[in-house]
């Protein structure tokens, strides 16, 4: 691997980087992004937030959320089925995936609010799966001041939790009063840099009081015999599923394989 690098030529991840993902619920994997991919995605991404501001899903002025960019632009869809991602994805999980969506997530300058504590997978319509997981990638710098991530470790064991609100700090310690008592880690991105995280592994983003937008793009996997749970959801609104059907097909691809 490259000094700036945590993966390996062969595409891997060494093995203690695994074992601190499955023990902690999270890792950092720096270097996912060289500066000429880094280059282009990040133009990409400027672009797509410049003409689809006003298609975010968090209407509380938190931060933007564009959900499936892959869909419409071709350049953030080279981002999203980049097949190392996906392969250090499985390495990761120990078994299949396939994609269940991506996500533009941005923090505009001096947003100054903080994306309070809370798991991802309450939130998804999802059946009979085991452990899905997400690639942060930051397409600029994130330190605290921009808006970086805290987690609190070994939390992806704590399933069964209902959804938690974003905007309200002590809701997810409401919901489980014990993890208000876990250490928690904040983990500062250099653009290109990404974390892995589980989709139980509960976790905030802080506020950006820079001059710079926070822009980060998301790509979720989930296992690959994940069925439809029949609740709502934006991604699934329109496919006309019904309840126990397999998310996979063109909707939700395995890119990678």
């Amino acid at each position: 691997m490259s000094r700036n690098s945590d993966i390996g030529p062969d595409g891997r991840l060494p093995d203690d980087l695994v074992s601190s993902y499955r023990e902690h619920g999270f890792v950092r994997v720096r270097g996912v992004l060289g500066p000429g991919q880094l280059d282009r995605f990040r133009a990409a991404a400027e672009a797509y937030l410049d003409t689809h501001r006003g298609d975010s899903l968090e209407k509380g002025g938190t931060f933007s959320q564009l959900v499936n960019v892959w869909q419409p632009d071709e350049t953030l869809r080279d981002l999203t089925f980049d097949r190392r991602l996906g392969r250090i994805a499985e390495q990761l999980a120990g078994f299949p995936l396939r994609l269940w969506h991506d996500q533009m997530l941005v923090k505009e300058p001096h947003s100054n609010t903080a994306t309070e504590f809370h798991q991802d997978r309450p939130y998804w319509p999802h059946a009979d799966d085991r452990l899905p997981l997400s690639a942060w990638i930051a397409l600029v710098d994130v330190p605290p001041e921009r808006g970086c991530m805290t987690f609190l470790p070994g939390t992806q064991d704590r399933s069964g939790l209902r959804a938690q609100d974003l905007h309200d700090a002590d809701d997810l310690f409401a919901a489980d009063p014990e993890l208000r008592w876990i250490p928690r880690v904040t983990v500062p991105l250099r653009a290109g840099d990404c974390t892995f995280h589980s989709g139980y592994t509960a976790h905030m983003a802080l506020p950006n009081s820079t001059d710079l937008a926070r822009l980060a793009h998301v790509v979720i996997y989930m296992d690959a015999d994940t069925v439809f749970s029949g609740d709502p959801h934006p991604v699934t609104d329109s496919l006309g599923l019904v309840k126990g059907a397999r998310l996979d097909g063109d909707a939700f691809p395995r890119p990678w394989a």
